[in-house]
């Protein structure tokens, strides 16, 4: 049976457009910091490098890089949110993605390389929590007192149930965003779920209109990443219970910039979708999940603060396409995969 979004989810699609920033007006200061980690054959972060190892493309054209810094103690150290989705996860698998959080956060005593904070995700919406810290036994206290949340989102709702989900999720990503902007420094939010529901497919139909929204929501989420300096990585806490299965590989489909609005899928605002183009990691069918937050939290420990003027666009949200190569054999850059020019 069809779904047409117009009928079925179009309260979601405009109340979803409505709360996402606008991008910058045109005129504004174009100026754009890209957070670049430079991974080894092995996964590793490498540092060490200079700029001319660097070389920015927009829309595959050399792009002059204005100022180019290696990570340093003088700056801010980099915030890492661990974000735990109990809105798009079963309670079995909330119970494990805690036990397995309160394991790392309890490693070496307690004590916490990069400062932390949690962040809870139910049907209710998101909750931040209050308390930035290096002691992860501060932060276990924490988690034990925010406990499960109950559910108001049945399974059985179906496709109006899943819509409901894909709304509290988005609406996370830029509440969050929002709560980042005004803080200094790179952060590393970590999304512990399978992913909110991608409601794509030949049985999902989009009005223009519903096109629209979604690619205004598209737009402001992507600008707002960029300018809370957030890398969002993906965690699928389900492990080999997903393994192999469809969910794990569908959202690479969805992976390429949206240059216009008749291009427009819900599936453009996956989870690992948000995550890939922001520079993030997408891990999944792995039961580690404390080594896979620890391997994130790796990324903190070496990468490069890069600025560049974006190019003015054609027309208004035109997309631009964003690519770094490295001189060096056997390297990869990891930073946003694009931004929406303005006239």
């Amino acid at each position: 049976m069809s779904n047409r979004c117009g009928s079925l989810v179009y309260i979601f699609c405009f109340s979803i457009s409505a709360m996402a920033q606008q991008p910058v007006p045109p005129g504004a200061n174009r100026q754009m910091t890209l957070d670049v980690v430079v991974n080894d054959k092995s996964g590793k972060p490498v540092g060490g490098l200079a700029q001319q190892d660097f070389t920015l493309l927009d829309n595959k054209q050399p792009q002059r890089i204005l100022s180019f810094q290696e990570s340093s103690a003088s700056e801010p150290p980099v915030e890492v949110v661990l974000l735990l989705d109990e809105a798009n996860t079963s309670f079995d698998h909330v119970a494990y993605e805690r036990d397995q959080i309160e394991r790392l956060l309890k490693r070496d005593g307690g004590t916490l390389a990069r400062p932390m904070s949690l962040a809870f995700l139910t049907d209710s919406g998101l909750a931040i929590g209050s308390t930035t810290t290096r002691d992860g036994n501060v932060l276990v206290a924490e988690m034990n007192q925010n406990k499960n949340g109950l559910r108001t989102i049945n399974r059985s709702q179906g496709f109006y149930g899943a819509g409901d989900r894909l709304e509290i999720s988005l609406r996370a990503v830029q509440q969050l965003a929002d709560y980042e902007t005004v803080r200094p420094g790179r952060k590393l939010v970590i999304w512990i779920s399978p992913g909110w529901p991608l409601l794509s497919g030949p049985g999902v139909e989009l009005t223009s209109k519903d096109q629209q929204g979604f690619f205004a929501t598209i737009i402001g989420l992507s600008a707002s990443l960029r300018r809370a300096r957030i890398t969002l990585d993906s965690i699928d806490p389900l492990g080999t219970a997903d393994s192999g299965g469809l969910r794990t590989t569908y959202y690479e489909t969805f992976l390429k910039g949206v240059k216009k609005p008749s291009q427009v899928q819900i599936g453009n605002l996956g989870l690992q979708v948000l995550a890939h183009q922001s520079g993030g990691r997408v891990l999944n069918s792995s039961n580690d999940v404390a080594g896979e937050i620890a391997t994130c939290v790796t990324d903190a420990s070496a990468f490069y603060v890069i600025t560049f003027d974006g190019l003015p666009g054609d027309g208004p949200n035109e997309y631009h396409a964003l690519d770094m190569k490295m001189d060096k054999p056997g390297l990869t850059a990891h930073t946003r995969t694009g931004y929406y020019a303005q006239p």
